[in-house]
């Protein structure tokens, strides 16, 4: 005799009830977070005014936040990327003009799951899928760049205005490079092999996952991104402890400050050679915002990191020309470049 399945709505109440009680976890802990990570620091024999009490203080109250907090957006946005498949991605960008398909493909690319990692088959399935080329580089612009993980993070450790600032402002590089990108007619500079591949049309899979399925996607979410990005994390924070303990206010306000011209290109000079993550770069953020540096300096730094990290470059050269490399570079970091002046524009004493 075969024993029958659970019944599935009662199987979906356990789910949420199990979801329901991990989030109340999280608030609690979330809430206690600065008195545990005090008393830790206080029984430590550390001086909590010297720079290494500091930095010390400093990693022991944020390792955990922004774990905690990188943990809760993946879930969430886990949930909402159930609703946007790649061969569905692909399908909702084919055939779009300049204009529309650069505005959709950068709105896209902030909820979708794709990082600089993606870059490579995701260009191929684009090209193949008949998406324009700057529609394409709109898309895996923000990606990486515009990405709800930096969001939730800026949002949480600086503030709302500043997430949405940046939000508006990468966005816009996204759309305007895309555009100026495609508006130049580079399809040539593509590497042969790219501009000859063919792929059959696209389909989209009519089931609809649900909310049980929804809830699973944001736990394997968290499982797969948190599980690969948190060393990351914690060595941003490390590097960030290590800025707000011995880095001297005073040198950084004046190599990142407001008032040298300078140290917007040069921070995304810095920033190109680096790789790190969304996740892992905010808390270097925060540290060099704490310690005097201009927002829109910091922020520069950020996006160089996220959009034009050196391995990125490296990936994309199986599939574009140096030529093609070069023009994406110097589009992307001219954006770049107007966000951080704007910002520290806007966001100056």
């Amino acid at each position: 005799m075969t024993l029958a399945s659970p019944h599935p709505d009662r199987a979906l109440a356990r789910k949420l009830a199990a979801t329901a009680g991990v989030l109340a976890a999280w608030v609690a802990l979330y809430a206690a977070l600065p008195a545990l990570s005090e008393t830790l620091a206080a029984s430590l024999p550390l001086d909590p005014k010297s720079g290494l009490g500091r930095a010390v203080a400093f990693f022991l109250y944020d390792t955990p936040k922004v774990l905690l907090l990188l943990t809760l957006v993946v879930f969430a946005m886990g949930v909402v990327r159930s609703f946007f498949s790649p061969e569905r991605t692909r399908a909702l960008l084919a055939g779009r003009r300049l204009g529309t398909g650069n505005v959709a493909a950068a709105a896209l690319g902030v909820l979708t799951p794709f990082c600089s990692c993606s870059a490579v088959p995701l260009f191929i399935g684009f090209v193949g899928a008949g998406v324009p080329l700057g529609v394409t580089f709109s898309f895996l612009i923000a990606a990486p760049m515009v990405n709800e993980v930096a969001l939730g993070l800026l949002w949480a450790l600086v503030g709302w205005k500043v997430a949405l600032t940046y939000l508006g402002f990468g966005l816009g590089v996204a759309i305007v490079a895309g555009l100026v990108i495609g508006r130049l007619n580079l399809e040539a500079w593509l590497e042969r092999w790219v501009r000859e591949l063919r792929t059959a049309p696209v389909g989209v899979a009519a089931a609809s996952p649900g909310l049980a399925d929804r809830i699973d996607a944001g736990t394997e979410a968290v499982r797969e991104i948190v599980g690969r990005v948190w060393i990351w994390v914690v060595a941003g924070i490390a590097l960030g402890a290590g800025i707000h303990g011995f880095a001297p206010a005073d040198l950084l306000a004046a190599a990142m400050g407001r008032d040298a011209w300078w140290s917007v290109p040069a921070a995304v000079v810095i920033g190109i050679p680096m790789y790190a993550n969304a996740a892992g770069i905010v808390p270097v953020v925060e540290a060099l915002l704490g310690k005097g540096a201009a927002l829109g300096t910091a922020l520069a730094f950020m996006m160089s990191v996220t959009a034009l990290s050196l391995p990125e470059l490296v990936i994309l050269r199986k599939v574009l020309t140096l030529r093609l490399i070069a023009v994406f570079v110097g589009v992307v970091g001219l954006g770049i470049l107007a966000v951080g002046f704007l910002f520290n524009a806007l966001f100056g004493p």
